[in-house]
């Protein structure tokens, strides 16, 4: 059984790019625990306030619960049930998990082989990573589910089949915006090296945004974070001839910060114009804006219907 092939082929559900990361959330979740209990169960009522605030930092604005991935995991086979009535899930109710005494934990199989193979925890958490999140948020969803891996001593290992990145898309979009960041300005260098800037994919790589400039952004560490992270994105018209001269920063409604530095480097940039490419580059295409604005910025937060957890 290939583990690795089975964890990348997690059944979610999807359409039109939409984000659905309950189950990988779930596992990595697990996998965290395991490592420090590898025989403990996971109790529904013990873990739901994790996993729900994991969802709700992760995720989407959308309305979803915990109950969904903890029910719908068992159909990929690497995640058991147990009530007090005995094996199986009672069903995806938040009532019935929790009246039934639900509890979760890896498959035996699973278990098994991974205290054969203690390295395959780490190369199932990175294939997670690398396919429904962006490289900026690795380190703080593993620091969120207490994993402990050394992301930055080992490359992002690509799950089976899936496309390889373009390595020369930081180059071409840090050129195309003249080495300064989109939002803020900032154009720090070391010499002639540019330093703290970087190229973010405004539609995810891991849900198929291309390694093209008009997919990318030059920003600062700091806004990179904060893009991929939901609390700033981009809003405004496209302008003449598609020229993205329109484009202007949005901050989330939901972004709190005290501090006159947290005022000065987020808040008051809501409305202001992005710093677009040099003339004959091109901007950040409608597609892929749309796509952000709608499965990452946490501008809204109207109840759409459920994400059923197949």
């Amino acid at each position: 059984m290939d583990w690795l092939e089975r964890v990348a082929k997690l059944r979610q559900w999807s359409r039109g790019g939409v984000r659905a990361p309950h189950k990988p959330l779930l596992l990595l979740y697990a996998l965290g625990r395991y490592q420090v209990d590898a025989e403990g169960e996971l109790a529904y009522t013990a873990v739901e306030a994790d996993l729900k605030g994991l969802l709700a930092e992760y995720g989407p604005v959308r309305g979803t619960t915990p109950a969904y991935p903890f029910h719908h995991l068992v159909s990929d086979g690497v995640w058991e049930v147990r009530t007090d009535r005995g094996a199986g899930s009672p069903g995806s109710g938040v009532r019935e998990l929790r009246a039934s005494g639900a509890a979760g934990r890896l498959v035996p199989e699973l278990r098994a082989v991974l205290r054969q193979d203690p390295s395959l925890l780490g190369r199932m958490a990175r294939v997670l990573l690398d396919l429904h999140f962006p490289p900026s948020l690795h380190q703080d969803l593993c620091d969120a589910v207490g994993l402990e891996l050394e992301l930055a001593e080992t490359a992002t290992l690509t799950a089976p089949g899936r496309r390889q990145r373009d390595r020369r898309m930081r180059d071409a979009v840090l050129t195309a915006y003249e080495y300064q960041c989109a939002f803020c300005g900032y154009d720090g260098m070391l010499g002639t090296v540019p330093v703290g800037l970087e190229a973010a994919h405004v539609r995810w790589w891991a849900f198929d945004g291309p390694d093209d400039v008009d997919n990318g952004l030059c920003l600062c560490s700091l806004h990179h974070k904060l893009f991929d992270r939901g609390v700033l994105g981009i809003g405004g018209t496209e302008g003449a001839g598609g020229s993205g001269r329109g484009h202007r920063v949005l901050v989330s409604p939901h972004f709190a910060g005290r501090s006159h530095a947290a005022r000065e480097h987020v808040t008051t940039l809501a409305g202001r114009p992005l710093i677009g490419p040099r003339p004959g580059a091109r901007p950040v295409a409608a597609p892929h804006r749309s796509w952000h604005t709608s499965q990452v910025f946490k501008g809204s937060t109207r109840p759409d219907r459920l994400v059923s957890g197949v």
